[in-house]
């Protein structure tokens, strides 16, 4: 597959086609273990492949990811699912209003000792996990949700002034309810940016639908099991940084993402913007194309994987002026007219 898939790029005088040998023999043993990853969460997630296949694409890239959509669409089932698949080991955190920083992050407690000395002992939340479920993230404080900042983009916390650092690999899969939604709070800007990709999680058609009902109300239902390690994800991801980008394709992700920004773009669109994405966004735009590329059997991204990826990596980083929203404008509406406009 990856063979073909580089007699393809050869063809292609925007793609680079001096691929290293270790990098081909790495993407064939790195689309086995992807190949069997998303059989195995298919087994239990139904109708929602481009869920899954989203939220692969961003552990592959080394990000977080923020799952998006009303309550009861498997959301929390598919990050469990996850974790079982890919090997890592997790934990969950049920977001609530009363829930304080030192809940995720862990505190440290007045220890005695034998002798009778008394020391600080810091004993460590459930954010020391490969993977942290944050479940219905914003249904807590923002100083909560703010408590997992330093984590996700330093892969360390700092208590009581002390560092320590999370393991690795270090991965937040968020869910989170929509906004309009009683009992939510907004997610700070800076925590949104923290986020590789946001993942629209919709209703499942009618026959993935009937599929749902007669598999998971049965006396048996089906179990994930292990198809990664760790290690392997780790190695993966190493890979995804080594996937050469054509320069077509770097020119499209910086057109897109500065033609998002107020005074950088086309007036008639950046007139809309209250602001726009940061370069964080073509960070995670470059890095998310390179590993739906080779989720996709291919050795180099192109521009339709831009495409592709423009609205769940800019529409969480970008916000519209008042007068844009009274007018019916929406986020996704002027991503759509972006992509157009990349030819």
């Amino acid at each position: 597959m990856v063979a073909q898939a580089r007699d393809a790029q050869a063809r292609d005088a925007n793609a680079p086609i001096n691929l290293d040998t270790g990098v081909v023999e790495a993407a064939e043993a790195a689309l086995a273990a992807i190949g069997a990853a998303r059989t195995e969460i298919g087994q239990v997630i139904f109708g929602q492949q481009k869920v899954v296949d989203l939220s692969l694409i961003t552990l592959l890239a080394g990000g977080h990811g923020l799952l998006v959509g009303v309550p009861g669409l498997a959301k929390t089932k598919l990050v469990e699912a996850m974790g079982t698949v890919l090997g890592l080991s997790a934990r969950r955190v049920q977001f609530t209003p009363d829930l304080m920083p030192s809940d995720i992050l862990g505190s440290e407690v007045l220890d005695e000792s034998e002798g009778g000395k008394r020391h600080f002992r810091f004993i460590k939340g459930p954010v020391f996990a490969q993977l942290l479920m944050a479940d219905e993230i914003n249904r807590a404080s923002p100083r909560t949700q703010s408590a997992l900042l330093q984590a996700m983009q330093e892969h360390h916390v700092t208590v009581a002034g002390e560092r320590h650092d999370l393991p690795a690999p270090f991965h937040v899969l968020a869910t989170q309810n929509p906004i309009e939604q009683e009992g939510t709070y907004p997610l700070p800007e800076a925590q949104l940016d923290r986020f590789l990709l946001e993942i629209d999680v919709g209703y499942p058609d009618r026959e993935a639908e009937r599929r749902i009902l007669l598999e998971t109300t049965g006396a048996a239902e089906h179990k994930p099991v292990q198809a990664m390690t760790a290690e392997t994800l780790m190695s993966t991801q190493r890979l995804v940084r080594r996937l050469p980008v054509g320069e077509a394709v770097v020119d499209s992700i910086l057109d897109l993402v500065r033609s998002a920004r107020p005074g950088d773009g086309e007036k008639a669109i950046t007139d809309k913007l209250a602001w726009g994405p940061g370069p964080r966004a073509s960070q995670a735009l470059t890095l998310a194309a390179r590993a739906r590329a080779l989720v996709e059997g291919r050795l180099a991204p192109s521009v339709d994987d831009v495409a592709a990826l423009a609205a769940p990596v800019l529409k969480h980083r970008i916000a519209l002026t008042f007068a844009a929203r009274a007018d019916g404008e929406t986020v996704e509406g002027i991503v759509t007219k972006l992509v157009e406009r990349l030819g």
